[in-house]
């Protein structure tokens, strides 16, 4: 760390936001969640105590994710909220020392949306804004070795995102960025159980359910979870209880979607970086890489060995301050380049 100011790395993923701080690792995890006044446009919650008022506020308060699909979707909350986190990690030192930022992006988004990301980092309160694609860090943070002239794949499975890359030399060599990942695993719960039991659910119940019965593998779970929901027929509350059978057939068209871009990158990977991958396999990361079979679902359908990282949901949090410690090159966008191993 140069003098006095933080060095500081940002997962800014559309579900969750992680810090970590250079020399400390991650001091901070809040969901990405902020609740405003509609009225007057007061911020009144940032992070867990506004999780749990999704769904459950008045008409003048509104519980709003600023994040969608990997993307800023509101600047002026999302710069609020990144200010209010680096505002917790720096204390008082931010008002003498601004910190240093590296924070995530998806690899598909466009020049304007990377512009909105370090836009809102600078206005947050930051000295400095680099921008690194997500797997990239997901890579540094997995512990893989990208710095040799050998084939990796990582498929990084956030919120709004699914990030699929082939990595070497310290670089990406193709990758792809599709919009399905956890929060679509959630909306394919929502719509299967509206449809099959005329039952309207919230999001977090479709969470909860994805996470104590949800399979994406055929057979590889056989779990029963109750849920709570308004019945659409008669309009009172109402319980039912789904099997792991159920979601697997819910999760079905979200979980074939992001095995086929894993297929479509593959298809285009060089025949001798591709026969690396065969070797070693593809490393799961973020989030969604934590539900039920998908990894055995992948390797069956792809024929390659799935591997999931030890710590999924911080890779991506983690890599950022290994790129920070490794030392690396920025473009003119401030978009961070990794220097390969030849260059060391």
């Amino acid at each position: 760390m140069l003098g006095l100011a933080m060095d500081i790395g940002v997962d800014l993923g559309t579900a969750s936001c992680l810090v970590y701080v250079r020399g400390r690792g991650i001091v901070l995890r809040e969901p990405s969640v902020v609740a405003i006044n509609r009225d007057t446009k007061q911020v009144l919650a940032i992070g867990e105590d506004a999780r749990r008022m999704l769904g459950r506020t008045p008409g003048n308060i509104v519980a709003i994710r600023p994040l969608r699909d990997g993307v800023i979707a509101d600047y002026d909350v999302t710069e609020q909220m990144l200010r209010n986190f680096i505002g917790r990690v720096c204390g008082q030192r931010r008002l003498l020392f601004r910190p240093r930022i590296m924070v995530c992006i998806p690899s598909g988004v466009t020049t304007v949306e990377r512009r909105a990301v370090r836009e809102a980092c600078i206005q947050a309160g930051a000295a400095k804004a680099w921008l690194i694609e997500e797997p990239l860090a997901a890579a540094l943070g997995a512990g893989l070795d990208i710095s040799r002239a050998s084939g990796n794949m990582v498929v990084d499975i956030g919120g709004g995102t699914t990030d699929i890359a082939v990595l070497s030399l310290s670089g990406i060599v193709l990758s792809e960025s599709i919009r399905i990942a956890g929060d679509k695993f959630d909306d394919a719960i929502v719509r299967y159980i509206k449809r099959e039991y005329n039952l309207m659910i919230g999001e977090r119940s479709a969470e909860e359910l994805k996470i104590i019965a949800g399979t994406a593998y055929p057979d590889g779970r056989d779990e029963v979870a109750e849920v709570r929901g308004r019945d659409l027929v008669a309009g009172l509350p109402k319980n039912i209880q789904v099997s792991s059978r159920e979601l697997y057939e819910a999760l079905q068209e979200p979980a074939l979607a992001i095995v086929d871009a894993i297929k479509g990158v593959l298809e285009r990977t060089p025949p001798e970086l591709a026969a690396d991958i065969m070797d070693k396999g593809l490393v799961m990361t973020g989030g969604g890489a934590l539900l039920h079979g998908l990894d055995r679902l992948i390797a069956s359908q792809i024929g390659v060995p799935v591997h999931v990282a030890d710590d999924p949901m911080s890779c991506v949090a983690i890599g950022t301050g290994k790129a920070l410690e490794m030392g690396f090159e920025s473009l003119s966008d401030d978009t961070v380049v990794m220097r390969p191993a030849i260059e060391r």
